[in-house]
């Protein structure tokens, strides 16, 4: 798949009292992944049990996090990160037991961000370059939020709530099955209301209109 077609592999609703950070360990399942997050889900017991899990994370890290280093890395002279170490995170009543990596990066605004991972065996940049994507996922709600039209419940019981959200999610899904298997350049948008404007009319016309030039 192409690096920069995501889609949902899973999804868990909840209420919205709930904080996200309960649901963290829900969702992660997979040793063969890297979990990435935001500063939203920082903890550091949860990091030491990941790692002693045998799970790979990369995250924002706290402007007020303590920092101990232990050892700095060099990087090479056109590295677009400026500074990789290894560290100890937290203070002394309250510190992470196992030892971390710490890059600093600058993202698109020219902002230093701190990302703290327990992964050794890959460069600085890709790591930066793993947390980076993780826009995707910002990229994906904005989306959802913009284009897949929610705009009343049909049923106000759990069980109607998580069937609509779902169905939404479905024909998010769906949008990015047809781009891939069309292999498509249009955008998820034009795709979609290709489909609202083509719903009661054969289905060569709303096909038809992926051989049409980019232009169109």
């Amino acid at each position: 798949m192409d690096k920069d077609t995501v889609y949902p592999e899973k999804a868990v609703i909840t209420t919205a009292k709930e904080h996200d950070r309960n649901q963290l360990e829900v969702l992660i399942d997979d040793k063969d992944a890297m979990y990435v997050f935001d500063r939203g889900y920082v903890d550091y017991e949860r990091f030491d049990r990941m790692t002693d899990d045998g799970y790979f994370f990369v995250s924002r890290l706290k402007k007020n996090a303590v920092i101990r280093e232990i050892e700095s890395f060099s990087l090479p002279e056109d590295s677009t990160v400026l500074s990789d170490k290894m560290v100890y995170i937290g203070t002394t009543q309250k510190r992470a037991e196992n030892i971390f990596r710490l890059l600093e990066v600058i993202d698109t605004k020219g902002n230093i961000l701190r990302l703290i991972t327990n992964r050794f065996d890959l460069s600085a940049e890709e790591i930066s370059e793993i947390y980076r994507s993780r826009w995707a996922i910002e990229l994906f709600f904005k989306w959802l939020k913009q284009h897949v039209e929610i705009k009343h419940f049909y049923g106000m019981s759990e069980t109607a709530l998580q069937n609509q959200v779902y169905l939404a999610l479905i024909v998010y899904c769906l949008n990015v099955l047809i781009q891939l298997e069309t292999k498509s350049k249009k955008s998820l948008l034009r795709i979609t209301r290709w489909l609202k404007a083509s719903l009661w009319k054969p289905a060569y016309k709303w096909l038809r209109r992926f051989e049409e030039p980019s232009s169109s």
